[in-house]
């Protein structure tokens, strides 16, 4: 490690597209559903009523936000890569760059848990 500008670099070149590789395999993967024991004679079926959320239009939502906020990640990722890159300092980084650091960490963790479910 020859300086923190490198590292810092290096480490928002590799996790951006990581990230963004997860993403894409963790929205690939979709949870089974669990089966159902076989009705009585006089049960009632459960699906036969509409559902009170529509998980179909929630999942979508929730797609479309993660696709944003990743956007929204890699933009913030570039910008603060482009800042690293013009800076003289190479003792020290700016509040500047560590607040932007920590927003990218931050977002970053709000994407893994959309995901997650």
């Amino acid at each position: 490690m020859a300086t923190r500008r490198e590292f810092l670099t290096t480490c928002i070149v590799t996790s951006v597209p990581l990230g963004i590789f997860s993403y894409e395999l963790l929205a690939q993967e979709r949870p089974q559903q669990p089966q159902q024991p076989p009705l009585k004679p006089g049960q009632k079926d459960d699906e036969s009523e509409p559902s009170k959320f529509d998980s179909k239009a929630i999942l979508e939502s929730n797609k479309k936000d993660i696709k944003k906020d990743i956007e929204k990640l890699y933009q913030l990722a570039s910008d603060l890569k482009a800042e690293v890159e013009k800076t003289d300092s190479v003792q020290v980084l700016s509040m500047a760059m560590l607040k932007k650091t920590e927003e990218i960490e931050k977002l970053a963790k709000e994407i893994r848990s959309r995901a997650i479910g």
